[in-house]
């Protein structure tokens, strides 16, 4: 055994044995060979005497192999009760190495999964947690363990519960975890909040994972789960905007790429609910980005109805029904059903409401372009729309400030150019005046120059 010298109480230079590795090399063996014979107190006692001296010489290495030929002995009894005993008093011994707390606690880990007694492993579990609970050099092993106890918390169907108990770990803080694994920690987080629609909390969480993470392709499994979570997050509020770009991401995977199904369907969720996002300039720009997408090319359906968006032109609803419905709703095998517009249910029925809504604002914005006014009449045959429903898509656009609409209802008019004041009225006629008066000195000028060329010829 190597030896270190210290100094005593008296100032006298003395030699402490610091290595017990012969002594472990040679006793330990004995000891798992004796509690294999029944004497397993027996053979404990033997090592605890060991641990003391081993401990107390702050020998990391040999205490390490003591504290993990415990856990062995009592695990390979069966001896469970005793198991857990030990875990919570050799952590609590004075002066216990942490090295030697954390190999003892890995080892206590690996006994979780070949447990057959799920009262037993969830006994164990909640000893460790015990254990580990606000010891930063542990928080690894605390969270896989409790990650473990909600998972079986989930199988008996105690959802809030598991989720509750994962919620409890803030891993985005763990230094000593991989950035991969705080993902696949985060996004379990998010799944069981969905679980049991607590979507508040869920869209908390889901800010603690940057996407710049997915950037690199390496994660796609991840990444496609992610965006899965997050889309069934942004139905709950009708987010089509955040949906279509959750899909976009989805489309633009590798992964998805390189599957010509898969290209497809991401595809066509993309043009869907960038179609069901209400107007704005963001939605206007991802719409005419999109419209160049080569990959359409295999979709003619989807181009041509993201093509009737893009044009000027007025869309007639009953005619858009009758092209477009039995393939969005129903489908066919050469367009299959997305489900987005599944007429069986309450959220597919209002989706498809909501692109006829998209239709009738599309064609009321193409009408403010070409029209200074127009009758409610004559708008509303074109809307193929009641006088009050038109009166109604108006006004909404109006608040929403995409267009600028007066409707004089005793005229029964609609004027879409806004009134122009004195200022605006005097600059416009400044400015018409001194173009005139520009185009006036420049044709006079240039009939002088005439007149000049015709004197020198004569």
């Amino acid at each position: 055994m190597a030896a270190e010298t210290v100094t005593d109480m008296k100032g006298n230079i003395v030699k402490m044995d610091m290595s017990y590795s012969d002594t472990c090399d040679k006793q330990i063996p004995e000891c798992i060979e004796l509690a294999k014979s029944g004497s397993l107190l027996e053979a404990l006692e033997s090592l605890m005497a060991l641990e003391k001296l081993t401990r107390t010489a702050a020998d990391m290495f040999s205490t390490s192999r003591i504290l993990v030929a415990i856990l062995q002995m009592c695990f390979f009894n069966n001896n469970f009760e005793l198991l857990n005993e030990q875990i919570i008093n050799l952590t609590k011994k004075r002066g216990q190495l942490k090295q030697s707390v954390t190999k003892m606690v890995q080892e206590a880990c690996t006994y979780v999964d070949q447990i057959d007694s799920k009262v037993e492993r969830i006994k164990l579990i909640d000893t460790i947690r015990t254990v580990t609970a606000g010891k930063i050099y542990l928080e690894l092993e605390r969270a896989r363990v409790t990650r473990k106890l909600s998972e079986l918390k989930e199988a008996e169907g105690n959802i809030s519960e598991a989720a509750s108990i994962l919620q409890e770990l803030q891993v985005e803080t763990y230094g000593s975890m991989e950035r991969q694994e705080k993902v696949e920690f985060i996004l379990e987080q998010m799944r069981l909040c969905l679980a049991k629609r607590d979507f508040i909390r869920t869209q908390i969480i889901c800010k603690k994972i940057n996407t710049k993470f997915f950037d690199d392709n390496k994660e796609q499994a991840l990444k496609l789960k992610y965006y899965q979570l997050m889309i069934e997050l942004c139905h709950n509020d009708s987010q089509y905007l955040s949906i279509c770009k959750h899909y976009h991401a989805v489309y633009n995977t590798p992964c998805i790429l390189e599957d010509s199904l898969k290209k497809k369907e991401a595809l066509r969720n993309v043009v869907l609910y960038v179609l069901l996002s209400p107007f704005d300039n963001e939605q206007a720009d991802f719409l005419a980005r999109l419209s160049e997408d080569v990959n359409l090319e295999a979709i003619p359906l989807y181009k041509q109805m993201l093509k009737n968006f893009t044009t000027k032109e007025l869309i007639q609803w009953s005619k858009f029904q009758q092209l477009y419905e039995h393939d969005l709703c129903v489908g066919t095998l050469e367009n299959p059903v997305t489900g987005v517009f599944d007429r069986n249910t309450d959220s597919g029925n209002n989706r498809w409401n909501e692109l006829k809504k998209r239709v009738v604002e599309h064609n009321i914005r193409v009408m403010e372009k070409y029209y200074s006014r127009i009758t409610m009449l004559r708008m509303s045959e074109l809307l193929d729309l009641t006088i009050k429903e038109s009166e109604r898509f108006i006004s909404d656009l109006v608040t929403s400030k995409t267009i600028f609409a007066k409707i004089d209802r005793p005229a029964g008019i609609v004027v879409f150019k806004p009134p122009k004041d004195a200022a605006d009225t005097l600059n416009e006629w400044s400015r018409d005046i001194s173009g005139l008066m520009d185009l006036l000195n420049k044709t006079t000028h240039l009939i002088t120059k005439e007149q000049m060329v015709h004197q020198l010829l004569n």
